[in-house]
């Protein structure tokens, strides 16, 4: 532990505001005046209780909704029975306008609250046995599972049951409210599908197999954009889980750096010691020599939301229920709450792209003729199955574009125009570079951010393509256009979507169209080939230049600014710029480039300018990245 102590004595020079703040007062105190406040009013809260501590018992005061609160609940894994359904939809519905967020980490939100009302609203949660204590701040978060855990078919290693004794350590102990350096995220999953982005969390539990015998490979460090490392540590079986997460939490919690608070994750203590060290002090702090790590088994990536139902163990099945950017309604899990009783087997199971299913069904037709599907699909178009969107400015005071809407008319436009009959396409929207939209995962990921329009700051996304979510192999995505506006966005995820509808294969999902074709170019190419081709539909000139398949140049930048010069003089000539080409330049060298407007005098301008440029006479004067011919093809004026 020595190493770890230096690491934490040299990173506590320095106390952050918020561990100043902790040492006034015990959060219990602040909870234990809930009721009080309730009587006094919004007026009545402690500056330090409203921005602080009942925020670990998970109750947010949003400046975006003045003197009304966002509650967190706690849903162990995601299940809840449809009682429990049943009370938080009508909390939304009674208290909340109806109203009601489902998250990326299988978990409700309620908002729109008054301090008048929360005391009512947690004893009746409470008595369904839902709570929203320690879901915010610097606490251990609600833990993820898989959706199915033991009744899916892939199903080795029966979880949840673990995981609500781990809650056990932590829930309701005082010795854990509010003693982290910062927040920690677990995930645990005995499957072989990756249905809860199991590599990306603090602490992670991930099926594995070793000498025969099944059990948990530990990884560490993850976060939002960022995949855990394999801690080289094998469990094998529960007892052993529960003691490794009991020693990684006191480690973190003793060890955990308190300065600043945008490098205080567990991913910055790691960084500053080792993988090897944490896992030599987790074996240490445990008294447990842990294995090695075994093989990895959660490999797999998930698909049932593109079936609409998945079969369970027992013949029945859970029927998804598509919430697109997890807007939903307080009656709306009301009635989900009947479904669940009159068609299942009472039991509802949130998902991490928020949504969830009706667990148990066995007359799936008779529950999709229910006049709600016609509001909730069970299996919608490919752009809204996998929608994810965080809250935005409506709700969260880090947002920069409002997101959800925004997602929604998004994927509402791309049905329109480019209609997909199947397919599997991730969109997952973040509104600032926090990411709890995991933007960076997504098949195609948006990040909110400002973008210029005539000069006036506006909401933009920088778009991502690329990001993994099965298996070890989780990355995160890579940038292929910065602060494209809102309204011009779409042009460009339209140009992306033309090109899969026309190149992908039978069955063939966007992560594996992407791998596949889009691999072969550099990020610069790929983005400038999704504004190219917008502005070629918007000035009406047709022309089949898209992706190709097969792939000469390389990711070398160069040569493919030369090439698609080249290519495009032929398709709007029908005749070669030059007479012979060798390593993407011409061989004769004297040889003049015919201007374009002798050849196609209607040609557009802004095109010719660009081929001029392109594929200049001089060599020394061509462009040779791609940024120089952005201005040519810009659809807006900065």
């Amino acid at each position: 532990m020595e190493i770890l102590q230096k690491a934490y004595e040299a990173r506590s020079k320095k106390l952050n505001k918020i561990e100043k703040l902790k040492a006034l007062k015990s959060p219990l105190e602040a909870y234990a005046k809930l009721e009080e406040y309730a009587k006094g009013g919004y007026a009545s809260i402690p500056d330090e209780d409203r921005s602080y501590f009942l925020k670990c018992f998970g109750i947010y005061d949003r400046a975006a909704t003045p003197e009304r609160f966002m509650m967190k609940l706690r849903i162990p894994g995601g299940y809840m029975n449809a009682t429990q359904a049943k009370v938080i939809g009508e909390c939304a519905k009674e208290f909340g306008q109806d109203y009601m967020d489902l998250t990326t980490r299988a978990q409700c939100e309620l908002r729109y609250l008054r301090i008048e009302d929360l005391p009512t609203i947690v004893k009746r949660l409470e008595a369904v046995g839902i709570d929203a204590y320690q879901t915010g701040v610097d606490n251990i978060r609600g833990i993820m599972a898989d959706p199915f855990d033991d009744r899916a078919f892939d199903n080795v290693l029966p979880s949840h049951h673990i995981l609500l004794k781990m809650q056990e350590i932590f829930l309701h102990n005082a010795e854990w409210i509010s003693s982290l350096p910062r927040k920690f995220n677990t995930a645990i999953t005995g499957n072989i599908s990756n249905r809860c982005n199991v590599f990306c969390h603090d602490a992670s539990f991930v099926l594995a197999q070793k000498d025969g015998l099944y059990g948990y490979n530990m990884y560490l460090g993850g976060k939002v954009g960022v995949v855990g490392k394999n801690a080289n540590i094998f469990l094998k079986n529960e007892a052993e889980v529960l003691a490794a997460f009991g020693s990684i939490i006191d480690i973190f919690k003793r060890f955990g750096f308190r300065d600043n608070r945008n490098k205080n994750r567990l991913h910055f203590l790691i960084e500053a010691v080792g993988i090897e060290e944490i896992a030599t002090a987790i074996r240490k702090n445990a008294g447990i020599e842990f294995a090695t790590a075994g093989e990895t088994m959660t490999k797999m990536d998930y698909y049932e939301p593109d079936q609409g139902k998945a079969q369970l163990r027992d013949g029945s099945f859970g029927v998804h229920v598509v919430v697109p950017s997890g807007v939903f309604k307080g009656s709306s899990m009301v009635e989900a709450a009947r479904l669940a009783e009159v068609y299942g087997d009472g039991e509802l199971h949130l998902d991490m792209e928020q949504s969830f299913y009706i667990m148990g069904v066995k007359d799936v037709d008779g529950l999709l003729r229910e006049e709600y599907f016609s509001e909730y699909k069970s299996l919608n178009t490919p752009y809204f199955n996998h929608l994810i969107a965080c809250a935005g400015t409506e709700h969260c005071p880090f947002g920069v574009i409002e997101n959800k809407n925004d997602a929604i008319n998004m994927a509402a436009y791309l049905d329109e125009k480019v209609p997909l009959e199947a397919g599997r396409v991730r969109m997952y929207w973040s509104a600032c570079v926090k990411g709890c939209g995991i933007h960076g995962l997504g098949d195609i990921g948006f990040e909110g951010c400002k973008a210029k329009v005539n000069g006036v700051n506006g909401s933009g996304v920088n778009i991502y393509l690329g990001g993994k979510l099965a298996g070890e192999g989780a990355v995160e995505g890579h940038t292929v256009l910065k602060g494209a506006p809102l309204e011009y966005a779409k042009y460009y995820v339209e140009s992306l979507m033309l090109e899969y509808k026309r190149l992908r294969r039978e069955g063939e999902s966007f992560e594996h169209f992407s791998e596949r074709v889009l691999g072969s170019f550099t990020n610069a190419k790929i983005g400038f080939m999704m504004m190219l081709q917008a502005y070629f539909r918007a000035k009406n000139i047709e022309v089949d230049l898209g992706f190709e398949t097969k792939v000469n140049t390389g990711k070398n930048e160069e040569f493919e600014v030369f090439e698609l010069g080249r290519k495009l003089y032929f398709q709007l000539t029908k005749q070669e710029a030059y007479s012979a080409y060798e390593r993407f330049t011409n061989v004769v060298k004297r040889e003049k480039l015919i201007d374009i407007r002798k050849l196609l005098p209607d040609i557009d301008e802004s095109i010719a300018q660009m081929l001029d440029l392109i594929l200049h006479s001089d060599e020394n004067r061509r462009a040779v990245v791609f940024s120089e011919l952005i201005p040519f093809i810009m659809l807006y004026e900065k």
